[in-house]
């Protein structure tokens, strides 16, 4: 009579169940919960939000815009979309430009900060944000909250200043009195 043959072991996910179940379950787990966990961190990147707000900045004595850090946001005067003045590798090394990653992210303004929040494309690439057609930036030496050390500095072929929240108003032309009439002589 030949001897009993036995089937050699099973070493699928079945048998690592059987003989371990709760290494299997803890295993099974952590595999569901590293999914579920770069499910959201896909979605959370796909929905970042630079939130620019407004601040009072008591230094200032008044209200700027931020970013969502509370870092203070500047702009070089005269530079605008049509006509930008911080091009240099030099420049961009000192006035870090706000950027966003993608065009889909949406861009939002807090309450208090007025004007058109837009990206402009520069020439590496990068989508910078702008408001009310100012493309945004960062000033290094600003550490801490509520610091605007970079604004009134000269260099770059122009001014840099923080972003008031609200634009500036511009008055209305003052109404000079009416002139009195001119005599007339019936002739």
């Amino acid at each position: 009579m030949p001897p009993i043959q036995h089937p050699p072991e099973a070493t699928g996910p079945r048998e690592a169940w059987r003989k371990h179940p709760r290494r299997a379950a803890l295993t099974a787990f952590l595999l569901l919960f590293t999914g579920v966990v770069a499910l959201f961190a896909s979605l959370a990147l796909a929905t970042v939000t630079p939130t620019l707000s407004a601040s009072r900045n008591s230094m200032l004595n008044r209200t700027i815009v931020v970013d969502a850090r509370g870092r203070s946001l500047y702009a070089l005067s005269p530079e605008t979309v049509h006509h930008l003045l911080c091009r240099s590798h030099a420049c961009l090394q000192v006035w870090l430009p706000v950027t966003v990653r993608s065009r889909a992210v949406g861009l939002h303004a807090a309450r208090g900060v007025e004007g058109h929040l837009a990206l402009l494309k520069r020439s590496d690439g990068k989508l910078q944000v702008t408001l009310r057609g100012l493309p945004l930036y960062r000033f290094p030496g600003d550490s801490a909250k509520g610091e605007a050390n970079g604004d009134g500095i000269r260099s770059f072929g122009g001014r840099w200043h923080v972003v008031p929240a609200k634009p500036a108003q511009v008055a209305p032309p003052a109404m000079s009195p009416p002139s009195p009439p001119s005599p007339s002589y019936g002739y």
